[in-house]
């Protein structure tokens, strides 16, 4: 199939749940960035997935899978191609003695929230975590010493032709913000959560605790897409954090048109009002470039950017700059 040119007339198979045509990807994703998608499905159950995938495999068509959107800058010029969005109507999840089962589109805050009132110890920083259960294990977000993969007992997931195939944690190649799931290969569509049982209040006391630091800390009331550079381990523990080096760098308030470094947290850069993907980019090669000619060091993005073609890659190897 031709996917140069828009394929917003193209016919879908049924039973693949909602479709919509030539969709803002600004309302799609947190940063608020982004042209129009040619198409958007929403599944209505994994069958509903597992049926598009054999189309898009059959026909060559471009595929982004997303949840929250809430780690991705997709470009100006829109995506010609598909956007599966695992959400809704794929979000339950269930509470018991050991953990939590949950589908992809669940939403981590209302699961943290659900396992502290259950008694269940270990998801507290997930409240913090404005995404889905799918991203999140894709990405293994959370903190950077507590991060979801280590709690992940197994992980359902589905290959691009369709085919279920279920992942033992040992299997998923959890890294710092990386797992094998972001190599394209496999769409998460559940996984299981390890818990352990403790004083409800206490894990109540501690989920409130995170829900506080993050209101105080991060710029939760402009448009962002979260921490935008990684806290690389491999990088000088003398260097600090990644907004720390921002900062130092005179670039805290830093702005690229509509993009501008935050005040609050030189890590987060915000949508002040008509941000572009084109100054997001800017602005993260003007502060790579100021990092590294005072430390020598690359920072490397932990946010990924959607090509117009559907390749997805860090946001770093995006921006034009030098790259290491």
């Amino acid at each position: 199939m031709n996917t140069a040119s828009s394929l917003a007339d193209v016919g879908l198979p049924s039973g693949i749940g909602r479709v919509r045509r030539n969709v803002p990807l600004s309302s799609l994703c947190s940063w608020r960035i982004g042209g129009p998608a040619d198409i958007v499905v929403e599944p209505d159950g994994t069958d509903a997935v597992r049926r598009l995938l054999e189309y898009v495999n059959q026909h060559g068509v471009p595929l982004v899978v997303i949840g929250a959107g809430s780690n991705i800058l997709f470009d100006d010029a829109g995506l010609r191609g598909i956007v599966l969005r695992i959400g809704e109507s794929l979000s339950g999840f269930d509470c018991d003695a050991g953990g939590v089962t949950a589908l992809a589109g669940a939403w981590l805050p209302r699961m943290a929230l659900a396992a502290a009132a259950a008694g269940l110890a270990g998801l507290e920083h997930l409240a913090g975590v404005p995404g889905t259960l799918g991203g999140s294990v894709a990405m293994n977000a959370g903190m950077p010493e507590a991060p979801i993969g280590g709690m992940v007992a197994w992980a359902d997931a589905v290959d691009m032709a369709g085919n279920a195939v279920r992942f033992r944690g040992d299997e998923c190649r959890f890294g710092y913000r990386t797992s094998r799931f972001l190599d394209g290969r496999h769409i998460v569509l559940g996984a299981r959560l390890s818990c352990r049982g403790d004083d409800q209040a206490a894990v109540r006391a501690r989920t409130t605790a995170v829900l506080k630091e993050r209101r105080g800390k991060y710029p939760l009331d402009q448009p962002s897409a979260g921490s935008v550079f990684l806290r690389d381990p491999s990088r000088p523990a003398e260097y600090g954090p990644p907004g720390l080096l921002v900062e130092k760098a005179g670039l805290k308030g830093a702005r690229e048109g509509g993009a501008v470094v935050s005040d609050r947290h030189a890590n987060f850069i915000v949508n002040a009002g008509g941000a572009t993907s084109a100054d997001v980019l800017r602005l993260i090669r003007r502060i790579r470039l100021a990092v590294h000619g005072s430390t020598g060091y690359w920072l490397k993005c932990e946010i990924r950017y959607v090509a117009p073609d559907g390749s997805t890659r860090p946001a770093d190897g995006a921006e034009g700059g030098t790259q290491t």
